[in-house]
């Protein structure tokens, strides 16, 4: 399973699923746009390599690794 938090830095990704079925982070994330189908772009990663910053719906979203690693990309 290839997960957001494995995309290269300036690589496009299609979100298949968001996995954490019953948790309330699984739906802080589908609020925030990361939506089965939904395209997102890496744009950078911290210095150290946490968080990460997404290009979703034309908006910026910075996410924690360990929150990307619940979202699967095609």
């Amino acid at each position: 399973m290839n997960t957001l938090d494995l995309v290269p830095v300036g690589s496009e990704a299609e979100v298949v699923a968001v996995h954490g079925q019953g948790t309330s982070l699984r739906r802080r994330l589908l609020d925030m746009g990361i939506t089965p189908k939904t395209r997102v772009n890496l744009v950078r990663t911290a210095p150290l390599g946490d968080p990460i910053e997404l290009q979703v719906r034309g908006y910026s979203l910075t996410i924690r690794k360990s929150d990307a690693k619940l979202v699967e990309v095609a």
